[in-house]
């Protein structure tokens, strides 16, 4: 489940770089797409903010992931000591 995170990240901050590699180009190469640079640098801004968040996510549930996994684990080890004490 984190992998999948960690793509989605991947992919809004190179959209991000695009976009602000867009604010940088003048209006003459871009016919038809908005010249205006503020709104490619806020486009860049949210892109990254929300690739961020998503690679943030994809840490913490890769963590969970990783709690829950070693504590079956040790519930597991502990059931098997009983049963051998018994």
């Amino acid at each position: 489940m984190s992998r999948n995170f960690y793509i989605l990240a991947a992919t809004l901050v190179l959209f991000a770089l695009i976009s602000a590699g867009m604010a940088l180009i003048p209006s003459s190469f871009q016919p038809g797409l908005p010249a205006n640079g503020s709104l490619w640098r806020t486009v860049a801004l949210i892109l990254l903010l929300l690739g961020l968040v998503s690679g943030l996510t994809g840490v913490m549930s890769h963590l969970f992931e990783q709690v829950d996994r070693r504590n079956e684990q040790a519930r597991r080890l502990a059931r098997r000591k009983r049963r051998e004490d018994s």
